[in-house]
C-alpha cells in the first residue's frame, strides 16, 4: 500500500546528500490496452481501473533535485500544456493550465530557477512541458531560459529522423528550438562533467532508441525509470506497453536493471504511476519482482551520495 505521507527532509548534511522533490505535471488518460500491450484487460483493469472510454489515469511526474552546489536539476517536464484544445482532448490531457509550473511555484521556484533539465527522451508526454502553454496565434516558446537541456545523443538522432511508427510522438518545433537554444547537451557516456559524479546515466533501447535513465546518488539512491518502467504494474517483467518499440528487448533490459537496483537498494522513481512516486524493488522466492516501501510524494527527501 502506498504511504500517503510525503517523505520529508531528514536533516542529513548537504555534503552527504542531495534533496529530492516530486513535481506533478499535467495528467492524462490513455487507452488501457495501449498502455498494457498484450496483458488481458481482466488483469490491467485491476491495476488501473479504466473510465467509460476504456482510458486509464496516468501521471506525468517530474523529479527535482537540489544538489550540494545549490543547483536545481529537473528530470523531465511532463506533457505540459502546449497542445491546442482539440489535440489536448485527443491525447487525454486533463488540464489546460501548465501544472508543472504551478507545482514548481508551490515550492517557491519558477522555470527561471532551473539550472538543468534532464530528458530521458523527447516523446511529447515527457518533454512537452519544455514549451510555454498554448496561446492561439503564438509560436511555440521554450521555457527554462537558464537551463542546460540534457538528451541522450543516440535518442537525439532518433528525434531528428523518427520512424513512421513513432513520428507522432515527437514535437518538430521543440526539436528545432532545442537545436537553436545553444544550451543543448548531447550525452554519450555514463557521466557528465558539469553535473558531476552524483548523476549516472544508463541507456535502454526497448521503448525507444537511446532512452536515457539517470540515477541520482550512490547505493541507496534513486533512479528515474521513465518509460522503461512507467509505474508499479510494469515492474512485473512480462508487462510492457503497446508503445514499446522492442518489447522482448525491453524485458531483458528491465531484468538487468531491476537486478542491479535490488542489489544496491536503489529506489525506483515513477513518472506515469498516478499513485506512487517512489518505491523499492523486491523479489519473491519464484523470482518475481514487485515493489515495497511505496511513497506517493517526495518533499525535500535526502538522497545519499
Amino acid at each position: 500500500m502506498v504511504s500517503q505521507a510525503i517523505i520529508q527532509a531528514s536533516g542529513r548534511k548537504e555534503s552527504d546528500a542531495v534533496q529530492a522533490w516530486s513535481i506533478e505535471g499535467n495528467t492524462q488518460r490513455l487507452d488501457g490496452g495501449a498502455m498494457f500491450g498484450n496483458v488481458p484487460r481482466a488483469l490491467w483493469s485491476k491495476w488501473l481501473p479504466p473510465d467509460a472510454e476504456h482510458r486509464v489515469p496516468l501521471a506525468c511526474r517530474a523529479l527535482l533535485i537540489r544538489d550540494d552546489a545549490g543547483r536545481h536539476i529537473l528530470f523531465e517536464t511532463g506533457i505540459g500544456a502546449f497542445f491546442p484544445p482539440k489535440m489536448r482532448e485527443r491525447y487525454g490531457v486533463m488540464e489546460s493550465e501548465h501544472r508543472l509550473l504551478e507545482s514548481l511555484a508551490a515550492i517557491g521556484l519558477s522555470d527561471t530557477d532551473i539550472d538543468a533539465v534532464v530528458l530521458s527522451h523527447l516523446h511529447f508526454d515527457h518533454a512537452g512541458g519544455l514549451l510555454a502553454p498554448y496561446a492561439e496565434g503564438a509560436a511555440p516558446r521554450l521555457l527554462f531560459p537558464k537551463a542546460r537541456y540534457y538528451v541522450g545523443a543516440a535518442h537525439w538522432q532518433r528525434a531528428l529522423d523518427p520512424h513512421p511508427r513513432d513520428r507522432a510522438s515527437f514535437i518538430p518545433e521543440l526539436i528545432e528550438l532545442l537545436q537553436g537554444s545553444g544550451r543543448l547537451v548531447l550525452v554519450e557516456s555514463d557521466r557528465d562533467a558539469w553535473l558531476g559524479d552524483a548523476y549516472r546515466f544508463h541507456y535502454s533501447n526497448g521503448h525507444t532508441p537511446g532512452l536515457m535513465l539517470c540515477e541520482v546518488g550512490g547505493d541507496g539512491g534513486l533512479v528515474f525509470c521513465a518509460d522503461l518502467i512507467p509505474g508499479r504494474p510494469w515492474v512485473h517483467l512480462p508487462v510492457t506497453m503497446g508503445y514499446d518499440r522492442h518489447p522482448e528487448l525491453l524485458i531483458d533490459e528491465k531484468r538487468t536493471f531491476l537486478e542491479d537496483k535490488l542489489a544496491r537498494k536503489v529506489g525506483l522513481y515513477f513518472t506515469h504511476d498516478p499513485g506512487c512516486a517512489l518505491a523499492r524493488v523486491q523479489r519473491d522466492a519464484q523470482g518475481r519482482f514487485s515493489t515495497c516501501d511505496e511513497h506517493a510524494a517526495l518533499l525535500g527527501m535526502s538522497v545519499p551520495l
